[in-house]
């Protein structure tokens, strides 16, 4: 064991992966962080990954760090490979995470919904520490 709990390394593999989203980006990251929570809760994870995957292939072609969406989405795959669901972590070897998700079985896709709301909030608390007030959302 490392000394560290789970909700420790969430926070800092969160706070990492914010401090890394590009200036051009974040304007558009921020408000996809907030909503994220809140649209795996009303529709599933699977609806909610659909949404930003939709969202990523509206620019399909623009590079990484010009797609917020795609940013996410990285982002939270890389999060997720750290979890302890061995089916999700099998899976993001070979495909990407929406398409992992949608292939779990009841008890992994649950277990994976809990670990996504969970790293969502530490998502959510390194966007407001980590961006800056003065920095414009998209609907703004």
């Amino acid at each position: 064991m490392n000394g560290q709990t789970r909700e420790q390394l969430r926070a800092i593999h969160a706070y990492q992966c914010v401090r890394a989203v590009p200036q051009g980006i974040r304007a558009d990251y921020k408000p996809r962080v907030h909503g994220l929570g809140a649209s795996v809760l009303r529709d599933g994870l699977a609806a909610a990954l659909t949404f930003l995957e939709r969202e990523k292939k509206a620019d399909e072609q623009a590079p990484l760090e010009t797609n917020a969406a795609k940013w996410l989405l990285r982002d939270l795959a890389k999060s997720l490979e750290n979890a302890p669901i061995p089916e999700l972590k099998k899976r993001l070897a070979t495909m990407p995470l929406p398409d992992a998700v949608r292939e779990l079985k009841l008890e992994e896709y649950m277990l994976a919904t809990r670990e996504t709301l969970r790293l969502v909030v530490w998502f959510r608390r390194a966007v407001q520490a980590t961006f800056k007030d003065s920095e414009p959302t998209r609907a703004q």
